[in-house]
């Protein structure tokens, strides 16, 4: 009976057939929306959200000294942003009194924030901000029809259950 002997093969063909067989792995987790970026590297071939949604970008912010009034500070939020403050004829005049106010000293460094909160901030509790993002306007309304007077005072009642 004829003895076989084991021969293993050498280091320098396993190598480059491993290689192969990685690379080939590797190439089959690539999905459609990635992108292969340098030798080694993939990225998502995806915009970013603060892309998609233009409103969802991150900032943070410090107004100049020149900025003095609300509505200063609401344009100069939007100068870059891609949006435009809807004519002020289409707002109503709750909103022209409020960009008329001046910018409280808390609101002259905003962030990190995104534009959307940013612009909400400003606004305050009691204005809504509304977009168009088909004509890429904001514009705020108030957040209901009745003011409320200063100093008033609202009457609450507490009941108790008694058995």
């Amino acid at each position: 009976m004829k003895r076989v002997s084991f021969q293993p093969v050498p280091p320098a063909t396993v190598i480059p057939i491993w290689f192969a067989g990685l690379c080939a792995l590797l190439s089959l987790n690539l999905q459609a929306d990635d992108a292969r970026v340098g030798r080694y590297s993939v990225v998502a071939a995806v915009p970013t959200e603060a892309q998609a949604d233009l409103l969802a970008t991150t900032l943070a912010i410090r107004f100049p000294e020149r900025i003095q009034s609300l509505g200063e500070a609401v344009r100069y939020l939007l100068q870059r942003s891609g949006y435009r403050l809807a004519e002020a004829e289409s707002m109503g005049p709750e909103t022209a009194a409020l960009f008329a106010l001046p910018l409280p000293a808390a609101h002259r460094s905003l962030g990190p924030m995104t534009l959307r909160a940013a612009l909400e901030t400003l606004a305050g509790p009691a204005f809504n901000l509304v977009q168009d993002p088909v004509h890429r306007l904001v514009a705020f309304e108030r957040c209901s029809l009745e003011p409320l007077a200063v100093g008033t005072a609202f009457k609450t009642e507490v009941t108790t259950d008694e058995k």
